[in-house]
């Protein structure tokens, strides 16, 4: 259940933007064990001169995920080999053309709805 923020850029098909999306997803749950209908994704279209990734052209993409404390370093480099593999597949980026950050935080962190901390009892 990370919050995930998909930075891509503009004039992207919509066929291009759920590639990216499952592609994403698909690597969170196959190496973080999140459950399947945790998906929580906000995707960004953005000019060419906002989203630079050092001197790399092409399709690019950045993410940034949020997401509890406590999974391992294996896990998450699992996820970052995945997510390029995935990534590559299908739309077609390439593997030195995507970043990725993972921020963590605490179970009082998250309100999923009405105004609770979901993650507290």
């Amino acid at each position: 259940m990370p919050l995930v923020n998909i930075s891509i850029l503009k004039g992207k098909s919509s066929e291009y933007k759920k590639a990216v999306a499952d592609s994403i997803n698909s690597a969170v749950i196959e190496t973080m064990a999140f459950p399947d209908d945790d998906r929580y994704q906000i995707i960004h279209e953005l000019d060419d001169e906002c989203l630079q990734l050092q001197e790399r052209k092409g399709d690019r993409v950045m993410m940034h995920l949020t997401m509890r404390a406590g999974r391992s370093n294996k896990s998450k480099q699992a996820f970052y080999a995945k997510v390029v593999e995935n990534l590559e597949k299908a739309p077609g980026i390439e593997r030195k053309n995507v970043l990725i950050t993972i921020v963590e935080n605490h179970d009082i962190d998250w309100s999923f709805a009405d105004g609770e901390a979901s993650f507290i009892v």
